[in-house]
């Protein structure tokens, strides 16, 4: 793991290289090594560099980041101006966005060529503070879960340990014990992501409709439900807007989402029910707790989450591209996922057992949208491994 790389790390060394024009900005979810890529990047530029975190209790403050800022001045003055400042867990600094512009603008105007990473694992409330206070001073890399490929390369992993146990890295060693493991991933990833990226940096009036919601959605990973539906699961007096906003937040901290329905017109998606999605298909299994053999023994539970491996690939794909995710329902027929880039379309249907003579949401799909590319995943068609080692964009020609 000490000496694995991910493919962004060429692409970040570059930037803080060529470029002092600019912010540059790792956002991503918890334990998709950030941290590590920003040391890899200190490493390679061989230049003073000063790395802090506020990842601690209590939340920081401006003073924080100008302390900060200063000791990194005063290394990058030893070696002739020319340093590296990394600022981590960013986004639990109160008024991070503002404290950042007012130390970057003193740099500009004093001709001081600070480079300098921030690093945060609240993507979506990350893009919030640069928007609001560091338009045109920032570069944005979003970081997303580790692919198939990555953890096979870096841990050895078959398929099948990919497919139940996911792609988080620093779980890796701990598949030998399954308990272990489970208790890892719902207390260090799942419980510190909702009470420290979600519930101390933005306002939730009912954390534990939260809490439940990340289980509802992890429990029915792969299934369109409706909002109604949820609250009655869920057994709550809210409503669905609220419902609708917290699905969003769990969505910006890189944990599930709720894909909409293609429909061919922008507003008809909208109003659709959502299919949740998990983004990390770890978090299924952590919470299911369930062993790893007897879910290889059930079709049902294996096909879910085969299905919501294939969705978690294709949402991680797209991350850093134009390319938009959906699904497609009418009456019953279905497909699973519909990639659209611009006026093109691919359908994807998801098979982990033997498939039906005919597909008729593939059929029908085709009849009112014609998709440019069909695939079947799994079966009989493409073998799921050869698929996950794709990015998603593989699938427009020439692209």
């Amino acid at each position: 793991m000490a000496t694995y790389t991910r493919p962004l790390l060429g692409t970040l060394v570059e930037r803080l290289r060529e470029s002092r024009q600019t912010i540059q900005v790792l956002a991503g979810p918890r334990q998709v090594g950030k941290t590590t890529l920003a040391q890899q990047a200190v490493q390679r530029l061989a230049m003073p560099a000063h790395y802090a975190s506020a990842d601690g209790p209590t939340l920081r403050d401006a003073s924080w980041i100008a302390q900060q800022w200063d000791a990194a001045r005063f290394r990058a003055r030893g070696g002739a101006a020319d340093g590296l400042l990394v600022l981590d867990e960013i986004q639990k600094v109160t008024g991070w966005a503002e404290s950042v512009k007012a130390e970057w603008d003193r740099d500009t105007r004093e001709g001081f060529g600070l480079r300098v990473l921030l690093l945060g694992s609240a993507p979506l409330l990350v893009q919030q503070g640069l928007t609001e206070s560091l338009a045109g001073r920032f570069e944005l890399i979003r970081i997303p879960h580790w692919s198939w490929t990555e953890m096979r390369d870096a841990f050895g992993w078959e398929l099948d340990q990919y497919v139940f146990f996911g792609g988080y890295p620093g779980s890796a060693p701990l598949v030998g014990d399954e308990e272990r493991w489970g208790s890892y991933i719902r207390d260090a990833l799942i419980e510190t992501s909702v009470s420290r990226d979600i519930l101390l940096m933005t306002r939730v009036d009912k954390p534990a409709l939260l809490r439940r919601l990340m289980e509802l959605s992890c429990a029915y990973s792969g299934q369109v439900l409706s909002y109604n539906k949820m609250l009655g699961q869920l057994q709550d007096a809210g409503n669905t807007v609220t419902l609708a906003h917290y699905l969003d937040l769990l969505a910006g901290a890189g944990m599930v989402v709720g894909l909409q329905k293609y429909a061919g017109q922008r507003v008809r998606r909208r109003a659709s029910s959502p299919k949740l999605q998990v983004l990390n298909v770890a978090l299924v299994s952590a919470l299911a707790r369930r062993s790893f053999a007897d879910v290889r023994l059930d079709p049902p539970a294996w096909g879910r989450l085969v299905e919501s491996t294939v969705g978690a690939h294709l949402l991680n794909t797209t991350m850093r591209t134009p390319i938009e995710v959906y699904y497609w329902r009418e009456r019953n027929r279905e497909i699973d996922f519909v990639l659209r880039l611009s006026d093109r379309l691919v359908a994807i249907e998801v098979k982990s057992g033997r498939p039906p003579a005919h597909l008729p949401g593939m059929s029908a799909f085709v009849r009112s949208f014609s998709p440019e590319v069909r695939l079947l995943v799994g079966a009989d068609g493409l073998p799921l491994g050869e698929f996950l080692a794709q990015p998603a964009n593989a699938w427009f020609a020439g692209e």
